[in-house]
């Protein structure tokens, strides 16, 4: 088996040490590929009380806590992952990951 075809449970898993003497090859890990995930990309967010909410109406505008320039968070699985900003392809709206979010720093604001 080639080095390509076969990775270890650290490069999986973080860095974090495998279980003595595990190994995973691409070929087991086929079934995990095809595994449909949600990917989120939140622009920002507002608290406003539901009278308020009730009275928005066509071309209102909500103020969101980011500022203009500020990185996005990207979640996956309602997981914060990355960071990232808006790119426009064609005519449709895409991220770029700029900052992958590590375990360690999850739920640190």
């Amino acid at each position: 088996m080639s080095e390509k075809e076969s990775l270890t449970l650290s490069e999986l898993n973080g860095g974090a040490p495998p279980p003595e003497g595990a190994h995973v090859t691409v070929d087991q890990l086929d079934a995990v590929y095809a595994v449909p995930v949600e990917v989120a990309a939140v622009l920002g967010k507002a608290t406003m009380p539901v009278s308020s909410l009730l009275k928005l109406g066509r071309g209102a505008v909500v103020e969101l806590d980011r500022k203009v320039g500020e990185a996005i968070d990207i979640y996956v699985n309602n997981r914060l992952v990355a960071r990232g900003e808006v790119v426009v392809v064609e005519d449709r709206l895409g991220i770029t990951m700029t900052e992958i979010i590590k375990a360690e720093r999850q739920g640190q604001g």
